[in-house]
């Protein structure tokens, strides 16, 4: 098992900092840090503050993927899955959800929402060939 260290910085109370739920996870759980509930609406799309920054390591990605309960149980997921947070993002977190349920959803204060999975990244060139 590879170790990396992720520096990161809350920006509001109400982060929660990415955990991994057992020994063996590959994702991080991301929790919503908004205050009052967030509703989205059926075929809508809204942004879900996280709460913090991070800086990771140069040559490390982060995605962020959707959570198989939400999606199987209530329609909601990432409309880009997954989605790609680069190394040099400094801004706040925030994930995208889209509702393909028929009935609106409450993303309420500090909620499990999507997972993060930390991923090395190797850069590629292209060489123009005749064959």
């Amino acid at each position: 098992m590879h170790h990396v260290q992720v520096k990161y910085k809350k920006l509001r109370e109400t982060a929660t900092v990415p955990e991994y739920q057992t020994e063996h996870a590959a994702g991080m759980d991301l929790y919503s840090a908004n205050t009052k509930d967030i509703t989205i609406a059926p075929r809508c799309i809204e942004m879900i503050p996280l709460g913090f920054s991070m800086a990771l390591p140069d040559h490390f990605e982060a995605q962020v993927r959707p959570r198989s309960g939400l999606a199987s149980k209530f329609g909601v997921t990432l409309p880009n899955s997954p989605g790609t947070i680069d190394a040099d993002y400094r801004g706040e977190v925030c994930i995208p959800l889209i509702n393909h349920g028929s009935e609106t959803f409450e993303v309420e204060p500090n909620m499990r929402i999507a997972q993060m999975i930390i991923s090395p990244v190797v850069q590629a060139t292209f060489e123009a060939v005749e064959d």
